[in-house]
């Protein structure tokens, strides 16, 4: 009896240490699977064929501008592990990126454990599996998007830019509805109509829940705009394309979005306020949050 005691005391510690590991290890918002060259369509037709063998279900497609294009993908995995927390339906759709950038093609994905952490999933063994999946499907060259800043998975729960800014928890409420069903017909009609410049990429259905994710382009020429932002924050060699498609997410009947303060900086929480070699910095958006929320509410139905 002392000795299977033993074995349980020594088997607990081992796994403790294992997760203390795992939440010491540092994390980065996208992973470049590999680099190519030639035709954008043949890299993007390539790269939705690898997905697709390893399981994935490309639910939507869009091109932000010109020379680059995002696969919206999810499996049952990435939808158990958005199921298993509050408002984790944000994490259900990850996404895989076909950027041209001078004569090279860069092929990446975001990274589900780092999401995962960001949008507070309680349960992040299913993320886990899925960025393995990807690994796999895709390649594994190199992780990025935090520079010098170490992000480790307890940092990223608890993460906000800087002293002020929001959390996970303080999301946009876009609208308000008597019921789930109301809520998601009304963001359908929305997105369908185009209200605020708001177009769907894609819809997931949360399993077991009321709760639904949408991706959204956002396509107006000013503030709000895919393209306006990231031709200001996104020019590193390496380039963060797949942080686009924007959600919105319908949970019972009310309408969110994570706050632009929040969901720009996760993926770019090295980027400077106001001076940077590139001239990337979040001053040249800073009319960008409320923008966003603004074209956001009109596609949800709510008032501005």
């Amino acid at each position: 009896m002392l000795n299977v005691v033993k074995k349980l005391f020594l088997t607990g510690a081992l796994l403790a240490l294992s997760f203390g590991a795992l939440a010491d290890q540092a994390l980065k918002p996208f992973i470049l699977a590999y680099k190519t060259t030639g035709d954008l369509q043949a890299a993007v037709d390539e790269a939705k064929k690898k997905v697709e063998s390893a399981g994935f279900e490309v639910i939507g497609n869009y091109s932000p501008y010109e020379g680059a294009v995002v696969l919206a993908i999810t499996n049952d995995a990435l939808k158990k592990a958005a199921a298993s927390s509050e408002f984790g339906g944000y994490a259900a759709g990850q996404r895989v990126s076909i950027t041209k950038v001078g004569d090279e093609i860069q092929v990446s994905y975001t990274n589900p454990m780092y999401y995962a952490n960001a949008y507070r999933i309680e349960d992040t063994s299913d993320a886990e599996a899925a960025l393995k999946s990807l690994q796999t499907a895709l390649g594994d060259k190199e992780a990025f998007g935090t520079g010098d800043k170490v992000l480790t998975a307890k940092d990223l729960r608890k993460y906000h830019y800087m002293f002020g800014m929001e959390y996970f928890d303080d999301p946009s409420e876009l609208a308000s509805y008597d019921s789930y069903e109301e809520a998601v017909a009304a963001v359908e009609k929305g997105l369908a109509e185009g209200r605020g410049g708001a177009k769907k990429v894609y819809r997931i259905d949360i399993p077991g829940k009321k709760e639904t994710v949408f991706g959204v382009a956002l396509t107006a020429n000013d503030c709000s705009g895919d393209q306006y932002i990231m031709s200001r924050v996104d020019k590193a060699p390496l380039r963060s394309t797949a942080h686009l498609p924007y959600e919105i997410l319908v949970s019972d009947g009310d309408v969110y979005a994570l706050y632009a303060r929040f969901r720009i900086a996760i993926s770019w929480p090295n980027l400077p306020m106001v001076q940077s070699d590139t001239g990337a910095t979040f001053f040249n958006i800073m009319c960008a949050p409320n923008a966003i929320e603004e074209s956001l509410i009109k596609a949800a139905g709510g008032e501005t």
